[in-house]
């Protein structure tokens, strides 16, 4: 992995097409591997890493339409971006058809886990403004604090500044407060899925003005 190049490559992202899917999912399972809320809900077993590469090659493939999914060409790193219009509860059907995947990732017992995450995420997400939704933002391992994530945020928001477009996120992880606050982000609500369950902080981005 070319750390220089990524980190090139992620201040003028490529958006990535159908081709890219696998990859994609690839690089977020990889990222998330420690995450606290998917330790939380996930299998607790020797097939946790596939369960969570099936999860997300799930999400991509067929829960991501209409989404912008900006990464470095090379990869290792995804920022997917999901319109307004496509944010709320999902469909019955999407949920049967995705059952075996959910199963494979949580196992019977934390699939409540999971369902309890979904749920928490609707109902504090607000929805009365149209606006961007930051749904994942994940770089490898190897990358991470290289200042990838930080270079594909900053590209994103420069976009969302120039069609004066809001945007919102979700985070888990408290460390990450700091380079979202940094990027005009602001704490809106902290949630927990459950009482058991880890933080979720929803953060809010007004659109700042270009400058002349």
């Amino acid at each position: 992995m070319d750390l220089d190049r990524i980190r090139q490559e992620a201040e003028t992202p490529s958006v990535a097409g159908p081709g890219d899917s696998d990859a994609v999912a690839d690089d977020l399972a990889d990222a998330f591997t420690d995450d606290v809320m998917f330790d939380w809900f996930l299998r607790n077993d020797a097939r946790r890493a596939d369960g969570r590469t099936r999860f997300f090659r799930h999400i991509i493939r067929h829960m991501s339409q209409g989404a912008r999914i900006d990464r470095p060409a090379s990869g290792g790193a995804a920022a997917v971006w999901m319109p307004f219009e496509a944010v709320g509860p999902t469909p019955l059907r999407d949920m049967i058809r995705a059952a075996p995947t959910i199963l494979a990732a949580t196992g019977f017992g934390r699939i409540g886990r999971l369902l309890a995450v979904m749920d928490d995420m609707e109902k504090h997400h607000p929805m009365d403004r149209p606006h961007a939704y930051l749904w994942f933002l994940g770089v490898r391992h190897a990358a991470q604090g290289r200042g990838v994530g930080s270079r594909l945020l900053a590209s994103a928001t420069a976009r969302l500044d120039a069609s004066e477009t809001p945007a919102y996120l979700e985070t888990q992880t408290e460390r990450n407060l700091a380079l979202y606050r940094r990027h005009g982000f602001e704490v809106i609500s902290e949630h927990r899925p459950r009482p058991d369950a880890p933080m979720l902080w929803s953060m809010w981005r007004e659109p700042r003005p270009l400058e002349d």
